[in-house]
């Protein structure tokens, strides 16, 4: 069987206030097309379809569009919601578009219900497990802790008991949205950290003979049969060295697996440039950016006099513009912005609370309370969208 993985499609998102709608239109153009021309059995979309969860509606319609030409092109799709994406929202009339051949699985407590597919060689179970929400979902799965390894643990659980109880032959996938250790961050994926921990271990989904994640936005390979096909377009410069592309997965008969990239359409590449303004409007190595996003941040000692509009005489599409002046005998140069890059919320508030404190860094009890009311403040965003 033939499945084609993909996820963090982020619909509605834009890049530094640049609109993306044109190049994810071009995407789900390339995505029907390959479903199409390489004969794909199923589509598989693991979560993050929409970047927030009451998504405007050009990317509404995008979504329509794409499933409209999906099912009329006979390909099945199993798409999960992820933790961007509104489960309430993107499940809304999912028994009715079933019909259609479009799985939609919003609902953790339908982990173990999956989409049955068959083959020349016997039935495929694809079972879609939603971005599960530790807090929200603790209750579902019956957990002591309300931790993400717990309660994927739990709904890998139910899985492998529904397996368990069908025929001996019968081939296996899961859809999950979830951070899997030995994973690779980008700038552009939102914090899920609940009690300090946001990864859950890969032997967590053992037994299954493909895992299609989603969440993290680079394409990478955590063991033979759990990857991440990441988003298909850049969505902070931390991707810029990202060959964005959708996995498509040959399943044998026996459980065998062959995995190959496919390349997503790029619409414009990513550029991060640094150093003087001088050197960066005459240095000839530079050429080949000039049609790119830029990321640009100049080194001058001093703030050079109207630096943005002269670097769009070269760069047209600079984007972003930020400075790091190198100074003999100063260390602490890096902005704001820049020094906290790549940090979690908890490390960002010790690190307050140690300088409002004169460096005493906050204690075991202390770094405690920080990490409960983060987690209670994520939690009630949850809450937030899923009455809204």
């Amino acid at each position: 069987m033939r499945l084609l993985h993909t996820s963090d499609w982020h619909l509605g998102r834009s890049l530094h206030r640049v609109s993306m709608l044109g190049a994810q239109a071009a995407f789900l153009d390339h995505l029907v097309a390959t479903a199409r021309d390489r004969e794909v059995d199923a589509v598989l979309v693991a979560g993050d379809v929409y970047d927030r969860a009451v998504p405007p509606l050009a990317a509404v319609e995008l979504f329509d569009s794409a499933l409209h030409r999906l099912a009329e092109a006979g390909v099945p799709t199993v798409m999960i919601s992820g933790n961007h994406d509104s489960a309430r929202r993107l499940g809304v009339a999912a028994g009715l578009i079933e019909r259609a051949g479009i799985h939609l699985r919003t609902d953790p407590a339908g982990c173990a219900a999956p989409v049955l597919l068959h083959d020349a060689h016997g039935p495929v179970a694809l079972y879609g497990l939603p971005y599960l929400e530790p807090a929200l979902v603790k209750d579902e799965f019956g957990t002591e802790k309300a931790a993400h390894e717990s309660v994927l643990a739990a709904a890998m659980r139910r899985v492998r008991e529904d397996l368990a109880g069908r025929p001996p032959a019968t081939r296996s996938v899961v859809l999950a949205h979830a951070f899997v250790q030995g994973g690779r961050e980008s700038d552009s994926e939102r914090d899920i950290t609940v009690g300090g921990v946001a990864a859950v271990p890969a032997g967590v989904f053992h037994g299954v003979d493909y895992v299609a994640l989603g969440h993290l936005h680079g394409c990478q390979t955590l063991t033979e049969r759990v990857r991440y096909s990441g988003s298909p377009l850049a969505y902070s410069f931390s991707e810029a060295a990202h060959r964005k592309s959708l996995w498509l997965v040959d399943l044998g008969p026996g459980g065998e697996l062959a995995a190959e990239r496919v390349d997503c359409p790029v619409p414009r590449r990513l550029a991060r440039l640094r150093g003087t303004l001088d050197r960066l409007l005459t240095d000839p190595a530079h050429t080949r950016h000039e049609d790119a996003f830029v990321e640009a941040v100049l080194t001058d000692p001093v703030r050079p006099a109207d630096p943005m509009a002269r670097l769009c005489e070269r760069f047209p599409h600079t984007l972003s513009l930020s400075f790091a002046p190198e100074r003999a005998g100063q260390d602490d140069t890096a902005g704001y912005a820049r020094r906290l890059a790549g940090r979690s919320d908890q490390e960002i508030a010790e690190d307050f609370v140690a300088h409002v404190r004169g460096g005493s860094a906050p204690d075991a009890e202390e770094r405690a309370v920080l990490r409960d009311a983060l987690d209670a403040v994520r939690v009630d965003g949850r809450l937030r969208e899923v009455a809204g």
